[in-house]
């Protein structure tokens, strides 16, 4: 297309009236629609996406090389409450889940083997090959110290506690520092019915006895059935990647307002990725519940700004290079994006990394905005599936079903075998419809593609 903005373009949308650029529907990127001047801030969503760094004409290609992040690293922040009234939604539809013994449900009734150390990984995998069972293989769990540790023990009990598995096998070394013990310890409230623990150093024959355990839990697991719950039940995660400048114009505010429906039902969903709340984390803390949960997530965004400070990173950095491509040029600009998939929704609770979910409604989660680092941290909270958007594609899951909705139609149709719903061209209903039926047991194209996988958040020296 040209850059003449007084030229009748279809394809062009301004998001927000107070909006100074339109956005190309074809290609995701923005143009001036009137003359911007050299500092002044550029809007979109009605919200400052950064100042231009020279004069900008109308018409003109607005991007990395006249736009430029205004991020800071320390900011303060003042709570204005916004009207959290939310009808509840009359009629409460149904799933058919698994209800665990401590009243939990889930979605789906696998055996997962969770191994403590990297070291027997490919033990894991054994196991999971001759049984059928799913392995989730890291490198972490020894040498480790102090918060990095600790942060690898949270992921890992939260993984380990998940209702969407029938059973699981901690499958340990025995000379760790990440203990079977200790995490015994940490897992003495959960339900130990449906878990089972094998050091690889304290038996003859690991893999058959692996595989001994595994077959005892898929016994077990055998006699589970699924029966009718509210759908209120379910946990959603939410996430986004591989982000194009359609994202915050279809998948995402779609996405929103799925999690209005069901949060107004009673469910709870789950938003994470920080740093990709800066520059729109004002818009988050004005829908908090009260001063303690705004104060909680002030500390949420703080702290993580400074774990970026720490290592001598700028804060304002994020976007990749697929997100540029896509027409994203600063973090403030995905961010405004990002945030959308959380509705109006009110802010219920904080969560800390591996915390599980204890109320309903809006929740945001500590975590960054790396694809496989944040769906395993969705999962670790209790996620029973995640509702993750992309307008560039990824083939990645989490353990539990990852719905992969894309935000332009020429995606979903170039990547079928990765992509499950299509923004641009399917209806609200439509996704409220795949959610209910993945709920039901309807696999995920991550499942179908035996895409499923962790990584642990790491920070912190190896011994």
């Amino acid at each position: 297309m040209g850059n003449d903005m007084n030229q009748p373009d279809a394809s062009m949308t301004q998001i927000h009236p107070l909006d100074n650029v339109a956005v190309d529907l074809r290609n995701g990127h923005k143009y001036a629609v009137r003359d911007i001047r050299q500092g002044e801030e550029v809007i979109k969503y009605g919200f400052p996406i950064g100042a231009a760094t020279q004069d900008i004409a109308a018409g003109e290609h607005v991007h990395t090389h006249n736009l430029k992040s205004q991020i800071a690293p320390h900011m303060e922040y003042t709570y204005h409450p916004a009207d959290q009234h939310q009808p509840v939604e009359a009629a409460i539809p149904t799933i058919n889940a698994y209800v665990r013994p401590d009243g939990r449900i889930g979605i789906r009734n696998d055996i997962w083997i969770i191994p403590t150390v990297g070291c027997v990984d490919q033990i894991a995998e054994k196991i999971a090959e001759e049984t059928g069972a799913l392995a989730f293989p890291h490198p972490y769990g020894c040498s480790q110290l102090g918060d990095d540790h600790r942060y690898t023990q949270q992921t890992l009990c939260g993984l380990i506690r998940h209702p969407n598995a029938g059973g699981v096998l901690v499958l340990g070394l025995g000379c760790e520092n990440n203990q079977i013990s200790e995490l015994k310890k940490m897992l003495e409230d959960s339900d130990l019915s449906r878990i089972r623990f094998l050091n690889a150093q304290d038996v003859e024959n690991e893999v058959g006895e692996g595989i001994r355990l595994v077959r005892e839990l898929q016994d077990g697991a055998a006699q589970n059935r699924r029966e009718e719950v509210p759908a209120s039940r379910l946990v959603i995660g939410l996430k986004c990647g591989g982000s194009d400048g359609l994202s915050g114009i279809t998948a995402n505010p779609m996405v929103g307002r799925i999690t209005d429906y069901f949060t107004k039902m009673g469910a709870s969903c789950v938003l994470t990725e920080v740093p990709e709340m800066f520059g729109a984390e004002q818009i988050l803390m004005d829908r908090c519940v009260s001063e303690p949960i705004f104060q909680k997530a002030v500390s949420l965004i703080n702290d993580f700004k400074a774990y970026y400070i720490s290592h001598g990173q700028p804060v304002g950095e994020n976007p990749s290079p697929g997100n540029k491509a896509g027409g994203i040029t600063t973090l403030e600009e995905k961010s405004l994006g990002c945030v959308q998939k959380g509705g109006s929704a009110a802010v219920t609770d904080v969560l800390a990394l591996g915390e599980p979910v204890r109320k309903r409604g809006l929740n945001l989660l500590w975590g960054p905005g790396n694809d496989i680092v944040s769906t395993t941290n969705l999962t670790a909270s209790g996620c029973h599936l995640i509702l993750f958007t992309t307008g560039r594609g990824t083939p990645l899951g989490a353990p539990v079903p990852t719905l992969k909705i894309a935000t332009n139609t020429a995606l979903a149709e170039k990547k079928r075998s990765w992509i499950d719903f299509d923004a641009q061209a399917d209806s609200d209903e439509e996704l409220v419809r795949l959610i209910m039926e993945t709920a039901n047991g309807k696999s995920a194209k991550n499942e179908i593609n035996g895409c499923q996988q962790i990584a642990i958040f790491k920070d912190g020296v190896t011994l």
